[in-house]
């Protein structure tokens, strides 16, 4: 590990604080370094206030950003009091080392220079796409991952098998293509048990450029590990959308230019650590990700506005082509923007590592569903449907062909026809 002379410091501030340097033996579990918003440190420290142990000294701050130590065991309430009290899911990101804590808040963000242009004129294959989705298979998906296990937590065997499950689905859909293939991502047992699962649709032309739509797998339960997690909107309804948009390519032949990933996060929950490690090892392998979406918790309408775009931690120009591509295909649908502070979902370790990242979400903040977190974030909670996803699922159906470009068989013969008149 290289030391620096915020590592020392943060030592030391660590080591003094009586919760750790005291707490005998038998006392001791494993801790676990985040960053999150100085603006949450308030709530967080109310929160575990005359408990043993307290919330952690800050071992660095800068530019709105801190770090500290705090034990794994308090990851659970920390993330219930980021939902309660500020609206984020989680709010906060867990990081391996305290040197990886340390350089997210050194690190100055250089967003990559747009190798794109976000022109709107692939309507064929959008419209293709667009008019295969349906409500009944985005809610059988939700339906699924939120009865058939008790909890997808990530270090439970449940959320285990439900990455599998979906690595299972994702895989007869792609219906034996062989430009489709559908992995795991293993992240090491201390950081996840549970796995990524990353369906990956080669381009045809741009094969090195790559397109990321996103969701969480995992759920929580605020109150304990021990409680059910349905987690029905967050997030399963993301995981559905990824779903229904890989089923609508296949069922209509789409071949995108650009290559498409499809990716369910592992314990985003707990600090985003699934998309940390993805979005990471794209960033030092050199992974050419032109766009990145997030789908999280869109199921359930709580605003008088259709599609809420998040503005900070996104990516502003490609905010205005998601709202174009709503204007242009979504006509009727009505949006607005919101804020959501640190690290309050996945987008977030897109655009921390540089890459152009956005995320419509369901409301605006404080009136999205009160129920996340806890057992009743099921189905029931918007009526037993998925009527909700339907337009976000469009809009992800858009993004994909618009950004990725590409055409579907249908768009193909279109075109043949127009040829041969």
């Amino acid at each position: 590990m290289r030391t620096t002379k915020f590592g020392a410091v943060a030592l030391m501030l660590v080591c003094a604080t009586p919760a750790f340097a005291e707490a005998p033996a038998k006392d001791k579990e494993k801790e676990v370094w985040i960053s999150i918003g100085t603006d949450a440190l308030e709530s967080a420290r109310a929160s575990f206030k005359g408990q043993e142990p307290e919330f952690a000294e800050v071992a660095r701050e800068k530019d709105g950003v801190a770090v500290l130590r705090v034990r794994e065991s308090q990851l659970e309430k920390l993330s219930k009091v980021m939902h309660d009290r500020l609206n984020r899911c989680a709010g906060f990101i867990s990081h391996e080392t305290e040197e990886q804590a340390l350089a997210a808040v050194e690190r100055s963000i250089a967003v990559q220079p747009l190798a794109i242009s976000y022109t709107i004129d692939n309507g064929t294959a959008v419209n293709s796409l667009m008019s295969a989705v349906a409500e009944t298979n985005i809610r059988g998906t939700i339906s699924t991952l939120s009865t058939s296990w008790t909890s997808r937590r990530y270090n439970l065997q449940s959320g285990i098998d439900a990455a599998t499950w979906l690595k299972n689905r994702w895989t007869t859909l792609a219906g034996g293509r062989s430009d489709i293939t559908v992995a795991n991502f293993v992240h090491p047992t201390t950081t996840s048990p549970q796995p990524s699962v990353i369906v990956t649709i080669r381009g045809t032309s741009l094969p090195n450029e790559v397109v990321v739509l996103g969701a969480h797998l995992d759920s929580i339960n605020g109150s304990g590990s021990s409680y059910a997690a349905p987690g029905a909107d967050d997030d399963a309804s993301g995981v559905a959308a990824l779903t229904e948009v890989l089923r609508v390519a296949v069922a209509k032949g789409y071949k995108p230019a650009r290559t498409v990933k499809l990716m369910a996060y592992a314990a985003e929950e707990i600090g985003l650590r699934g998309s940390g490690a993805i979005a990471a090892n794209y960033k030092s392998t050199g992974v050419n990700v032109v766009g990145v979406l997030q789908l999280d918790m869109i199921n359930y309408r709580g605003s008088s506005y259709d599609i809420v775009m998040v503005s900070d931690y996104t990516n502003a120009a490609q905010n205005t082509f998601i709202r174009n591509l709503i204007t242009r295909y979504l006509p009727g649908v009505t949006a607005t923007s919101t804020t959501c502070g640190y690290g309050c979902s996945d987008h977030a370790s897109w655009h921390n590592r540089g890459f152009p990242a956005s995320i419509p979400f369901e409301a605006l903040m404080g009136q999205d569903n009160p129920t996340i977190h806890t057992t009743s974030d099921t189905l029931a909670q918007t009526a037993g449907t998925a009527t909700n996803s339907v337009k976000f699922v469009k809009l992800a159906a858009a993004y994909m062909a618009e950004l990725a470009k590409g055409t579907t068989s249908v768009a193909l013969q279109a075109e043949d026809a127009e040829a041969s008149r």
